[in-house]
């Protein structure tokens, strides 16, 4: 019969001075004896926390429990006649319409609560874009563009995915004629994202809770139109509907349309005045190519549920976004999609009515 062998006196030792430690414990904390930590478990405190992820789509404030980790895709989208229809525009978080050489417009289309299958027609990057997109951290897609502003987009933080340096995702359409024609493939830009866009962009502009709630739709003055003159070339005219409670867009006095047939629409609506300067850089024509200045401040109306109100905006500097306020107290807006209309002082007006 073979002996159990005995602990060895260090070992009891070690054993007493553990049970002494346990049992001091216990005296401690009224009975209750401190838990331990098993190394490599989840309560080590060695590990890093878990982001927290918003509880709305921080560029609509729509409630959500399930806001999605991607950055923020924008994308330059063409305004032109001969770009109409456009494709995706109806999908789109935020969409800032700029005026450009010849006083058309172009869209910087901001996507990230819905991700369509295609955009088109994707065009060049002009200088007030990175004003723009810098804040939002994220991508901008663009067909190509003068050096410099290029470079501006990069220097602005702003992670570019370019046609003209090869770039994945782009494509053209064979029913169009160039350079209308460009094809973006909005997954296969986000599929491009370099290792410092993982996490939801910040949100733009405040929300209110819910619909109904925002400055404008709960103290604005009612309004049936909002009707834009952004230049001789371009007036976009946006008309409530209280059926499909949006906002729906006209370019001029024709409705505005996705090559899906659905009319533009927006939940909000924003005009704001500002400063649109001829900068040194020549279009193929020779035509100056104009800046918008959005860093500074200025007037503007949010349009909301049928209502309007006058407002004031700020834009300290690149990477801040627009704050907008009234009396000096802040501005909500209602949860939903926004269009940003940015309006020369020097010939551009708006009109509710």
């Amino acid at each position: 019969m073979t002996a159990t062998p005995r602990p060895s006196r260090t070992r009891r030792a070690a054993a007493l001075t553990v049970a002494a430690v346990l049992a001091l414990a216990a005296c401690s904390s009224g009975g209750s004896p401190t838990p331990t930590v098993t190394p490599g478990s989840t309560a080590d405190k060695g590990a890093p926390p878990s982001p927290t992820m918003p509880s709305a789509w921080p560029l609509t404030g729509v409630r959500s429990d399930d806001v999605a980790a991607r950055p923020a895709l924008a994308v330059k989208i063409e305004n032109a006649p001969e770009a109409r229809p456009q494709t995706g525009l109806e999908d789109a978080d935020l969409v800032w319409e700029e005026v450009v050489e010849g006083g058309i417009t172009r869209f910087v289309a901001v996507y990230h609560s819905r991700v369509p299958k295609a955009v088109e027609p994707v065009r060049s990057v002009r200088p007030m874009d990175p004003d723009v997109v810098a804040p939002l951290g994220g991508i901008l897609a663009y067909s190509g563009g003068q050096a410099p502003f290029i470079a501006a987009v990069e220097k602005s933080g702003t992670q570019s995915v370019i046609m003209d340096r090869g770039d994945a995702g782009f494509s053209r359409d064979p029913g169009r004629a160039a350079p209308h024609n460009v094809v973006g493939d909005p997954k296969a830009f986000l599929d491009q994202a370099d290792d410092e866009r993982t996490v939801p962009p910040p949100a733009q502009f405040r929300y209110a809770g819910k619909a109904g709630d925002g400055t404008a739709a709960a103290d604005g003055t009612k309004a049936a139109t909002l009707d834009v003159t952004l230049s001789p070339a371009q007036r976009s005219v946006w008309d409530w509907s209280g059926e499909d409670k949006k906002w729906l867009r006209s370019e001029g006095s024709s409705e505005s349309v996705s090559s899906s047939g659905k009319r533009h629409a927006a939940t909000n609506v924003l005009a704001l005045s500002v400063d649109v300067v001829d900068t040194k850089y020549k279009d193929p024509a020779g035509a100056p190519v104009p800046q918008t200045e959005l860093i500074g401040k200025g007037k503007g109306v949010l349009a909301s549920a049928g209502r309007t109100v006058s407002v004031q905006w700020s834009k300290k500097d690149q990477k801040s976004p627009v704050e907008l306020t009234r009396d000096g107290e802040p501005v909500e807006l209602d949860p939903g999609s926004t269009w940003i209309e940015l309006v020369p002082k020097d010939g551009g007006s708006w009109k509710a009515s």
